[in-house]
């Protein structure tokens, strides 16, 4: 569990500085540069991201079990996975009614992704992944909305082509995952 640990607080603390600490996070961004700036975020983000993977993995040998989750809940998991896998690729494809709509579509489909998991999962190692991703992107979404209200930011109009595309894109996702991605990297297939 340590590396599932020191993994969730470099992930989510790097992601988290533009919540937490917006100006060290500008005064860093003026003295670096873009670029450096971009690059220390990548490689703690990265060394944050396999840290949680490894953490995640060791944590999954021994097993506790923190509540039992209700069966029935396996089928909205579902449904909310899969509307946050369209959310996720919404915030990539251009043009596109749910980013403007929603500004940010990335951290309302990790918010649906983590939640759902939450209702299907009872295991502490499954509570201490998903709880942290679910506050850091419920968090980071009201902030981030906040800042567009206070700056006048707006989105650009959403077209059709884009509305198709992120469905489409966000739905091979989630097929992809569902159906080989998550019984290959996981263990387990959450269609059985």
């Amino acid at each position: 569990m340590p590396l599932l640990i020191l993994g969730l607080l470099m992930f989510i603390g790097m992601h988290s500085l533009r919540i937490f600490a917006p100006d060290w996070r500008n005064r860093q961004v003026a003295r670096l540069g873009g670029g450096r700036w971009k690059g220390i975020f990548a490689l703690v983000s990265l060394v944050g991201l396999v840290l949680i993977i490894l953490g995640f993995g060791q944590a999954r040998l021994q097993p506790v079990l923190l509540y039992v989750p209700l069966p029935a809940l396996r089928d909205l998991n579902i449904l909310l996975t899969l509307a946050g896998s369209i959310l996720i690729c919404a915030a990539y494809v251009p043009r596109n009614h749910l980013r403007q709509a929603i500004g940010h579509p990335m951290l309302a489909g990790v918010s649906l992704w983590a939640f759902g998991h939450l209702l299907v999962t009872g295991m502490v190692h499954d509570v201490v992944l998903f709880v942290p991703f679910l506050l850091w992107a419920a968090t980071d979404f009201i902030t981030a909305r906040r800042r567009d209200q206070a700056a006048g930011t707006r989105y650009p109009a959403g077209t059709l082509q884009g509305d198709v595309l992120a469905l489409v894109i966000g739905i091979v996702t989630w097929v992809a995952v569902a159906f080989w991605l998550h019984r290959l990297l996981i263990g387990i297939s959450p269609l059985a």
